[in-house]
């Protein structure tokens, strides 16, 4: 079953739209990024690793941020969905952004993301080519998804943020303990305004 949602976002023209895909337990996280270096155009998305995005808000703001940047003929990178990779980054640098948040050989959750900005590019088209392309679980993109994913000290490391929380028994700091709860909820929300600031600052850098 897939969990494809379709999204169209303020502020942006009518005819965008963006496909988002949240997959598990993928399999073939190597093959997809190959063909993103290899350049195929029917592998045109961005495939970025869940496990460094903190929320709906975060993903999104990049999302946003790269579309309105093709809008307004400001891309730096080869195009809008290379740009969705680089504006979670906190610095100019591009190949680092996609070391820290794109796809790699070790990759085992990710989101894929398609910008629609013509008809021929439709849900049913995206989805189509997704289950024909990802060896991997699809499932629901929302926030309590999405925390399942989040490593909390690669996040931090990615945006060169001191971890302050105790680990009592050296654990790993993988994934939100308890989501639900005030403290996940709140270590989340703090989290994710650290690193939305910091994606902004890089603008006016």
């Amino acid at each position: 079953m897939s969990h494809l949602q379709t999204l169209k976002l303020e502020h942006l023209p009518e005819d965008f739209a963006v496909h988002i895909a949240l997959y598990e337990n993928v399999k073939n996280a190597a093959f997809l990024q190959q063909q993103l270096l290899q350049g195929n155009t029917a592998f045109e998305y961005a495939f970025i690793d869940a496990s460094v995005i903190v929320s709906s808000t975060h993903l999104l703001a990049a999302i946003f941020r790269a579309a309105n940047d093709k809008v307004n003929d400001r891309l730096k990178s080869k195009n809008v969905h290379s740009e969705m990779v680089f504006c979670l980054s906190m610095n100019n640098n591009i190949a680092e952004s996609f070391r820290r948040f794109g796809v790699s050989p070790a990759t085992t959750s990710l989101y894929a993301i398609k910008l629609s900005t013509t008809p021929s590019v439709t849900a049913t088209t995206v989805q189509q080519h997704l289950s024909d392309s990802i060896e991997g679980q699809s499932v629901l993109f929302s926030d309590v998804e999405i925390a399942k994913f989040t490593d909390i000290r690669k996040v931090r490391k990615a945006y060169k943020l001191s971890d302050t929380r105790k680990q009592p028994g050296g654990g790993s700091g993988k994934g939100l303990q308890n989501p639900h709860s005030c403290s996940g909820e709140a270590e989340r929300s703090g989290l994710e305004g650290m690193v939305l600031g910091l994606m902004a600052l890089r603008g006016a850098t």
